[in-house]
């Protein structure tokens, strides 16, 4: 592991970066100041702005649900699935976790410097990025506006007072539309915030990262951009854990080249994204009887290669090629005596290599018509490269994976088709009518198929044998709008063939006291309704929003876990002359239909409602005051995806709560 002199340098370039007028404003607000600078672009509202993770911008979608284990780590779940069945791509790069217990999902690696557009992608409407099991979250960075200046910026001073977080950012770009260099850094802190019966939730955390990143543009459209990006996450506390992250590191570069070619242009983008990842059960809290400590590494190297067109006015098609290998290790160890002893392999040295090729095209074969196909094949191999290593017990992976399902054979290679078809059709009334058929396969994870960690008490044991997961989706969407008012209902269905099933054994199946986790496919469906309503004048507005999914294990006739209830989002916004105020209001019907055998869910979970108010005021030229109360009642909350409870200080509690009644306000100077 590295040091943490990254994270002084940091704090160090943020306070150089924002050496500017609007540092007046930081000495005059107090200890519980956050800086956030940014790249010139306006936050979709000013509670996104403030938000402390990225992610937490999609809460106010129903669709989206976002799981708690501690003060950072916001697992997506869309449409009911998540983890691996929800990819993140940033900035068209896919950054795999280094924790088994998803400590670290993709989400966490999104820039709070640079704040990027974050759009959820449910269907195959294309392949380029690979075919889409449950949804795809994909983060767009924008480039540095200009408006011919030489530089611009933005700075962001404010505060929060739940949790007292603390959050400096900064960012600065120097040339013009056609040559740019970039720099942001960005420091940010909280302690444990409070519930809102009062209760401290175990949620601390600090974040440290460093960003370069520039693109030149030729005459005749050649560009050429480049990143370098370092983030350095410190003494992460987890109620919903038996460990916290003391410390994880997290490396990515990015090159890519493109140019103009025929009517179109082609694309290559190569990236590499290594992260360090600790957890323990002593640093950041009391030890147990044995002092526990997991060292895990993840290494990815992607390579990807496109080719747009559009010869016609009518048509575009595309073609591409990808490649991408990845490398897991994970390695549990005793370090209650002064020789530490290796307990688990927990991924016994897993690699991952996948080849893709896709093409698609889309045609307008009447005015009013408009169809596109698809097709995607992706060879996977997999391999465990240290599954004869010998761990604690003298047990080896390979004698783990067969004594649970006996199996003897690691290594595992797919061969993945997928593909999409849809329609859309133009309708009076400014409507759009569009169905979109998709098949999308998926390789079970490097946790699912590999895990293998072996304790006296509990086991945790991925299957090798496990098939691919096929999912067969049909949605059917309705876009219209007319006057001040616009509209979209959604209705699909995913039908999953080999669905992979996490469950738990008992005592007196597997032989240990806490029980034993296992995979198994099975057959699944999912079927959900989605209404989006919209309606402004210009100064009014107002949305309402409203998801519902079912999910069905299909071979034992029962529920699947981490199934989110009805949820509903209403909001009504104000603005006029750069003003702006939003009230919100997300509620949730209580979830009864769980899977107690998953170990996924915590329960049963009641309802609830949650009113925020937000704004946004302009009190100079370059000068925004911006606020958000969340939780204005001060509820007790969680959502009913969010992990169990394990703090010992805050027992009464099911899940991990959300916070308690917070205000967060900001000070945003831009140039």
């Amino acid at each position: 592991m590295k040091d943490r002199v990254f994270a002084s340098c940091a704090r160090a370039l943020v306070v150089g970066l924002a050496a500017s007028p609007a540092l007046t404003f930081a000495q005059t607000t107090g200890d519980t100041l956050i800086i956030r600078v940014t790249d010139g672009r306006t936050s979709e509202n000013a509670s996104a702005l403030l938000a402390s993770e990225p992610v937490n911008r999609l809460a106010s979608d129903p669709s989206v649900s976002l799981s708690r284990m501690g003060g950072r780590g916001l697992e997506p779940i869309v449409r009911g699935q998540s983890q691996e069945r929800v990819d993140v791509l940033l900035d068209g790069i896919r950054v795999e976790g280094a924790c088994p217990n998803r400590m670290d999902p993709p989400t966490s690696r999104l820039s709070s410097a640079l704040a990027p557009v974050l759009e959820v992608r449910t269907n195959n409407r294309t392949l380029r990025w690979g075919p889409i099991a449950g949804g795809q979250v994909i983060a767009t960075t924008a480039a540095p506006k200009f408006n011919g200046q030489a530089t611009t910026g933005q700075v962001t001073l404010g505060g929060s007072d739940n949790g007292s977080g603390k959050l400096v950012n900064a960012a600065v770009a120097v040339g013009n539309e056609d040559a740019w260099l970039r720099l942001s850094g960005g420091y940010d802190e909280a302690d444990d915030y409070e519930d809102g019966d009062g209760n401290k939730v175990r949620s601390a955390y600090e974040n440290a990262e460093g960003r370069v990143d520039a693109a030149w543009t030729a005459e005749n459209g050649f560009f050429i951009k480049g990143m370098v990006s370092q983030q350095e996450e410190s003494d992460v506390k987890y109620a919903g854990s038996g460990m916290d992250a003391p410390q994880t590191d997290t490396d990515i570069y990015r090159l890519e080249i493109g140019s103009p070619v025929a009517k179109g242009e082609w694309n290559l983008l190569a990236w590499q994204a290594d992260v360090d990842h600790i957890m323990d059960n002593f640093s950041l809290r009391q030890a147990g009887m044995m002092k526990m400590q997991t060292n895990s590494i993840t290494e990815t190297r992607g390579l990807r290669f496109t080719l747009d067109q559009s010869p016609a006015g009518s048509t575009d098609w595309a073609i591409g090629a990808d490649v991408e290998t990845n490398d897991w290790d994970a390695t549990l160890l005793n370090l209650t005596n002064p020789m530490p002893m290796t307990v688990s392999l927990m991924w016994p040295g897993v690699e991952r290599e996948r080849v893709g090729l896709f093409a698609e095209g889309f045609q307008r074969i009447a005015q009013d018509i408009k169809v596109g196909a698809g097709l995607r094949y992706d060879r996977v191999e997999m391999d465990a490269t240290k599954a004869g290593s010998i761990a604690s017990m003298n047990m080896t992976p390979a004698m783990l994976y067969q004594g649970a399902y006996g199996t003897t054979e690691v290594e595992v290679e797919d061969n993945n088709a997928s593909g999409f078809v849809s329609g859309e059709w133009r309708l009076p009334q400014n409507q759009a009518l569009t169905l979109t058929g998709s098949r999308s396969v998926r390789s079970p994870s490097v946790t699912e198929r590999y895990l293998a960690r072996n304790t006296m008490s509990d086991s945790w044991i991925g299957n090798p044998d496990l098939d691919t997961e096929k999912h067969h989706k049909l949605e059917l969407a309705l876009n219209g709008s007319k006057n001040q008012w616009s509209w979209k209902p959604v209705v699909w269905v995913d039908q999953v063939d080999d669905f992979v099933l996490r469950y738990k054994e008992t005592q007196a199946q597997c032989g240990k006291s806490k029980g034993c986790t296992r995979y198994k496919n099975i057959d699944a469906r999912l079927l959900g309704v989605e209404v989006n309503v919209g309606w402004t004048d210009g100064t009014w507005s107002s949305s309402s929003a409203l998801a519902s999914v079912r999910g069905e294990n299909r071979d034992d006739n029962k529920a699947l876990s981490q199934i989110p209830p009805v949820q509903f989002v209403q909001t009504l916004g104000w603005q006029s002359l750069g003003h702006s105020i939003e009230a919100q209001w997300q509620l949730a019907r209580r979830q009864d239909r769980i899977d107690p055998l998953s170990g996924l869910d915590a329960g049963t979970s009641p309802g609830y409602g949650v009113f925020s108010l937000s704004g946004s005021h302009p009190l100079m030229e370059y000068l925004t005051f911006s606020w958000a109360l969340d939780n204005l009642f001060d509820n007790t909350w969680a959502p009913h995806v969010s992990r169990a409870n394990t703090d010992p200080f805050n027992a009464s509690a099911v899940r991990v709560n959300e916070p308690g009644r917070t205000l967060r306000a900001a000070l945003t100077a831009r140039w």
